[in-house]
């Protein structure tokens, strides 16, 4: 069975270790990481995580068997810095990415160094709580080039037949400096934009992200598109196929409209895959 691929909004920090301080703020978000688990089933015997949090010169591989904690968030309480999400990494996972995507023209190496950040651990919590699945980070490339991205979820495909979650982690709509009341418009604007892209048949929605910027408030919503690009490997990795909102809300953190997608289909026969788009 093919897996299908998500791109996740992902949240604020370390959220799911602060229900006492947001209550219910994040329930939706929750649910909707939890439906990913059982969406997947068990067929899933890994994670790729397309991590936000980490950019790169080219490509990079986490492929440490016992990947440590990255706390890359300021200002939250002390426990929050003495988190744990030991999850298991997969060094022969690793290679194999890198080797799919070198094979694909888009060099990638290994970094045995590196451990979870809150991009990745926080996602995952609801979603895997007992940490026992094996999870592989992938950075983005630094120069945050669409169609590179788009090109390395294409190499990828093929890990969802063999029991690989990718997973795209990052956010709809990320300007910090408007994260709240003032960004509510912007958020709306984008995200309608993204709804109707999502929409599209899969050859014309990898063409239009390739010119997200051109979208209604695109560098408003995205000063910098490092919390997008995630979603443009969870594309490419599905190319050929539909996309589904799975997780939205006009109301994250008071005003602003966010979302979640979920390309492919769950359960079925494995698809048929383009081989001719832009």
């Amino acid at each position: 069975m093919t897996l299908p691929t998500y791109f996740v909004s992902h949240g604020g920090g370390p959220w799911p270790w602060m229900k006492d301080q947001y209550g219910p703020a994040y329930d939706r978000l929750e649910a909707s990481l939890k439906a990913m688990r059982h969406e997947a089933g068990e067929r899933a015997r890994a994670v790729l995580v397309v991590t936000s949090h980490w950019e790169t010169p080219g490509f990079m591989v986490s492929s440490s068997s016992a990947p440590g904690m990255i706390y890359d968030y300021g200002g939250f309480p002390p426990h929050t810095y003495r988190i744990a999400y030991p999850a298991p990494g997969e060094p022969a996972l690793a290679r194999r990415v890198a080797g799919l995507l070198t094979a694909a023209g888009h060099p990638a190496g290994l970094d045995p160094e590196r451990g979870f950040d809150h991009g990745t651990f926080s996602m995952l919590y609801p979603v895997y709580p007992d940490a026992a699945m094996p999870v592989v980070q992938l950075s983005l490339r630094r120069d945050l080039d669409p169609q590179a991205h788009i090109e390395a979820g294409r190499a990828l495909a093929p890990l969802r037949d063999e029991g690989v979650l990718i997973v795209g982690s990052g956010l709809s709509y990320h300007n910090l400096r408007q994260f709240g009341a003032g960004g509510g418009a912007a958020s709306r604007a984008f995200d309608g934009w993204l709804q109707e892209t999502m929409a599209l048949a899969p050859d014309a929605r990898n063409a239009a992200l390739l010119r997200w910027s051109d979208a209604p408030m695109a560098r408003v919503a995205h000063p910098r598109e490092e919390h997008l690009l995630p979603l443009m490997v969870a594309s490419g990795a599905a190319s050929g196929e539909p996309a589904a909102c799975v997780y939205h809300e006009d109301d994250f953190f008071g005003s602003l409209t966010v979302s979640s997608f979920r390309f492919g289909r769950v359960g079925g026969p494995p698809p048929t895959r383009s081989t001719n788009e832009s």
